[in-house]
């Protein structure tokens, strides 16, 4: 009993501290606003980018499509009868809406065990090794953003079959329109980002 209880009380305090710094961005259509007000997080792409060679708005451009940085995102439940409400579509979760199995596949490959989805530093991390395995496995450059994010979201399995997909291919329009904004506007603050220290407390 009283190991559930401390177990109730960690998880809670995990959520309290998560959620103290895991509100969405006010103005998520522009990449200067979103790392102005979350400097943090731009530490945390551009490392990102070092490691993985993922491409900062690129990354921007998954999360803005995939949850619109909103850490608790969750796909919608399906209904019984249209009104009863029944299990989610896939068990995708967090920024990066990775599903369960590939994150999984990440921590290990990763060694990252204590990665959670609704961490931004844990999400653009999941993007950069995904974007850094769909060069490796499908020949798709990192700085393609239109077929980088239909091997996101189709799968690596998947892609072949992209063609028959409308719905995808209309998604990675959208990303990769949002992606080529997102760095339009980080060439005009980036140089004040990498200037900017901020003391950690």
């Amino acid at each position: 009993m009283i190991r559930l209880i401390q177990k109730y009380f960690i998880n809670f305090f995990v959520l309290v501290v998560l959620s103290s710094c895991s509100s969405v961005p006010v103005n998520t259509k522009n990449s200067c606003d979103i790392f102005s007000e979350k400097y943090f997080w731009y530490k945390h792409a551009k490392k990102t980018e070092k490691k993985w060679g993922a491409p900062i708005h690129i990354q921007l451009a998954f999360i803005k499509k995939e949850s619109n940085f909103d850490w608790l995102a969750k796909p919608e439940r399906l209904k019984l009868f249209k009104i009863i409400p029944y299990k989610r579509k896939s068990s995708s979760f967090g920024y990066s809406q990775a599903v369960k199995g590939t994150w999984d596949q990440y921590k290990k490959e990763t060694s990252n065990r204590l990665a959670t989805r609704a961490r931004f530093k844990d999400s653009v991390d999941f993007i950069g090794w995904y974007i850094d395995k769909t060069e490796k496995l499908l020949k798709i450059p990192k700085s393609d953003a239109y077929r980088q994010y239909i091997a996101y979201h189709e799968g690596w399995g998947n892609y072949k079959n992209y063609k028959k997909n409308k719905k995808v291919i209309l998604f990675a329009k959208k990303v990769k329109e949002q992606a080529s904004q997102y760095r339009k506007q980080l060439s005009k603050c980036q140089k004040r980002l990498n200037r900017n220290k901020y003391i950690i407390f």
